[in-house]
């Protein structure tokens, strides 16, 4: 089947076809066979995998990071990664599943190759939700943390969106959890445990819940961070020398698997308002495939897309302004105790499709705008409306944590002093 309709989309009746595949009848049998699909998988497939091997002799030394999409490791994981690396005798495996970027036949092949090398590891990191791990009955002495990939608790996730059109239903999330066999779950403040234990079904487990920081988070404590940023933008992008810096970075809308990008910033209203003072840089969602245009005669002399270029932490240090609309960024934007504006054009269809934990309009430490004239008359009288205190305030509450030694903390969380000690190079 699927090399049918393989053929098909390279025809002219492709038009045709995807009509036809969403006609209600077909539309039910697809769903119907997914679900089938996904059974085999959960219930059988990957437990079948897993199970071969967990008889097998635990490896005390072993520890595995999961990336569920990214093509490498993540800044979710990069520091504590490095730090064992450089300083510990630990054995460190890398697993990138690239769910929705590689054939499915692809990817349940990773998956397996995973389960088998899990099944005999002691510590295994993950920074997103994933099946692949809830569907087992997993060993007792395997230590699972969710350093989870966002700080504080924004837009809703998990199972805060049961009822709500983003992710699965509660019915499909009962069948098939998506959060189970965590030992620890490590978050920013102690604020938002409840949203995490809300969003990740833990009632009766909330102390599995660590407010130890988020471990990234400590490079923005660090003088030789800001200092290569700031090389590796002027490196990027030469001509931003001199210049502020106004960091536009949204989220992505709809699914993941089709995660789309706004492209509706005015980038010539700001060049007519700013061009002699400021430059703008863009960063969209990395699960974004297709970008918005820039126009021709502004790119890279005033905007800059940095989407596969710079990381969004470089981003954070070298930035005057931030511009986003429902990206948790923000939480680690407020450690920099710099102003931030939030373009809210589409807020009731978002609210409809994610929803979020607090009231948006007390949540967000920065002006909401609706429309591009809002975000420039704001940013003309900036030295006069930018309410730091606010951000202050914004960032004590949901990012208490966060003070350049989260790591530590998790490694001592996770690992234990003795064991540390024990590995220690």
């Amino acid at each position: 089947m699927s090399k049918i309709k393989e053929m098909l989309k390279k025809t002219p009746l492709r038009q045709l076809w995807w009509k036809l595949w969403k006609f209600p009848p077909l539309k039910a049998l697809r769903k119907y066979r997914g679900e089938k699909k996904r059974d085999q998988l959960l219930f059988h497939t990957f437990p079948k995998a897993y199970d071969s091997h967990r008889t097998e002799p635990l490896d005390e030394r072993k520890v595995i990071f999961i990336e569920l999409s990214l093509p490498a490791l993540s800044n979710s994981f990069r520091v504590l990664y490095d730090e064992l690396e450089q300083n510990y005798d630990f054995d460190l495996h890398v697993y990138l599943l690239r769910k929705n970027f590689v054939s499915a036949r692809e990817y349940i092949r990773r998956c397996k190759e995973l389960l088998k090398d899990a099944a005999t590891a002691k510590y295994i990191f993950v920074a997103e939700a994933s099946e692949v791990l809830s569907c087992l009955d997993m060993r007792p002495e395997t230590v699972v943390t969710q350093l989870w990939h966002a700080c504080g608790a924004f837009k809703k996730f998990g199972e805060s969106t049961a009822n709500l059109i983003f992710g699965y239903n509660a019915e499909q999330y009962a069948r098939h959890p998506m959060y189970r066999n965590y030992t620890h779950v490590t978050v920013s403040s102690p604020e938002i445990v409840w949203a995490y234990a809300e969003a990740m079904n833990l009632k009766g487990k909330e102390e599995i819940v660590k407010p130890v920081g988020v471990s990234r988070t400590d490079v923005f404590f660090r003088e030789q961070t800001i200092q290569e940023a700031f090389g590796h933008l002027y490196e990027k992008f030469p001509t931003a020398k001199g210049k502020k810096i106004i960091l536009f970075a949204p989220t992505f809308r709809g699914r993941v698997a089709r995660a789309a990008t706004p492209d509706c910033f005015d980038f010539e209203a700001f060049y007519r308002a700013f061009g002699e003072e400021y430059v703008v840089v863009t960063k969209h969602h990395p699960l974004v495939r297709e970008l918005p245009q820039i126009p021709e005669e502004l790119e890279g002399s005033f905007v800059y897309d940095a989407t596969k270029t710079m990381t969004i932490e470089d981003l954070l240090c070298v930035s005057d302004i931030c511009i986003s609309d429902y990206s948790s960024l923000i939480f680690e934007y407020s450690l920099f105790e710099r102003p931030m504006l939030f373009f809210a054009y589409d807020l009731e269809e978002y609210f409809d499709w994610r929803g979020f934990y607090y009231p948006y309009d007390e949540l967000t430490p920065g002006p909401v705008c609706r429309t591009n004239e809002e975000m420039i008359d704001y940013i003309r009288h900036l030295d006069e409306r930018f309410d730091k205190q606010r951000v202050i305030d914004f960032k004590n509450k949901f990012m208490g944590a966060c003070d350049g030694h989260a790591t530590e903390r998790i490694l001592e969380l996770v690992f234990g002093k003795d064991e540390l000690k024990k590995y220690r190079k």
